[in-house]
């Protein structure tokens, strides 16, 4: 089978390289899933990149463990280990699968069956591998820690990357009044959606210009900390799911200390991959959220595609069909 691999870390277009290899054989857990589309994530580009140096205590000091990347997947079990009881040969599937492992950036792929989802009928390959991480990230951002209610002021910074799409919608539908961060060439796009107010960030910083909000949900995670807490209203939420590592334990350090004296909150948010997934696809099914595809892609061009995502110049989701 087909499969990108890479030896050394470094920029994805220059480690990443195709490769034939033999084709996996599942454990007594495990299914084979022949892989019909896959995403690009920030996962992804850590995992390729080392960086930051943190993840490399994971995922291999030196060189990296797992050879070959990708985090999300659809596509139809063709073999089942002895053990496996939720699916049978012929089932089509998706899911985030990096509870378990990484590999989707290959024709076929072995996971724990746990990683996986029956997929609906009504969702291309396309559209459902575009939904478990993003999605994911963007309910239980909103329902474990931010509480949504009727009329609040919500801002999303990355407002036109995939998390940001689907949180958007999901934020719409308690009538909240939402702002949007993102860059000039995004924020065209982003007007059809609804956006109550968007905002370039090259022009304007959101932690400046004087506006509360109840909940900030942040992509980027790029400003100093202490910064966020002026944004907030009283009793408001800032959560963050993403973005430079030094930010993150930024926010998870001080958000510790400002929870003894403050009914503001800083939060970072850790993902239970797939949790809640049923949820948006019963949304989904309804028509009353939107899935925003960017390409699809093929597949030799995903070292290209991991610098693309870096760059933050990606509207929704980058998905990737394979040419099989």
């Amino acid at each position: 089978m087909r499969a990108l691999l890479y030896q050394n870390y470094g920029n994805p277009e220059k480690v990443l390289e195709v490769a034939e290899i033999p084709t996996p054989e599942p454990q007594p857990n495990e299914v084979l899933v022949k892989v019909f589309a896959t995403t690009i994530n920030d996962f992804d580009w850590s995992l390729v990149t080392g960086r930051p140096y943190l993840y490399r205590l994971m995922f291999g000091f030196w060189k990296p463990k797992n050879p070959t990347p990708g985090i999300e997947l659809a596509g139809i079990i063709v073999k089942i280990g002895s053990e496996v009881q939720l699916f049978k040969e012929g089932d089509a599937v998706f899911g985030d699968i990096s509870d378990f492992g990484f590999g989707s950036y290959a024709e076929f792929c072995c996971i724990n069956e746990n990683a996986l989802l029956k997929k609906p009928d009504f969702l291309s390959m396309e559209e459902a591998a575009a939904i478990p991480h993003a999605a994911g990230l963007a309910l239980q951002a909103f329902e474990q820690i931010g509480g949504l209610k009727n009329g609040q002021k919500i801002l999303i910074n990355g407002a036109g990357g995939g998390v940001g799409y689907f949180a958007f919608q999901l934020a719409k539908k308690f009538d909240c009044k939402i702002s949007g961060v993102d860059s000039a060439e995004k924020i065209e796009f982003l007007k059809h959606l609804g956006y109550d107010r968007l905002i370039d960030y090259k022009k304007e910083n959101f932690t400046q210009n004087d506006e509360k909000y109840d909940i900030i949900l942040d992509c980027k995670t790029n400003k100093p900390v202490s910064s966020y807490l002026r944004s907030l209203s009283s009793g408001g939420k800032y959560i963050t799911i993403g973005g430079r590592i030094q930010g993150l334990l930024g926010v998870y350090l001080l958000g510790k200390i400002i929870s003894l004296f403050s009914t503001k909150k800083l939060e970072v948010l850790a993902l239970k991959p797939n949790k809640g997934l049923n949820e948006v696809l019963e949304l989904i099914k309804e028509k009353k959220i939107q899935i925003q595809i960017d390409g699809p892609y093929r597949f030799e061009e995903i070292p290209r595609l991991i610098n693309y995502f870096s760059e933050g110049k990606h509207l929704g989701k980058v998905v990737v069909k394979m040419n099989s």
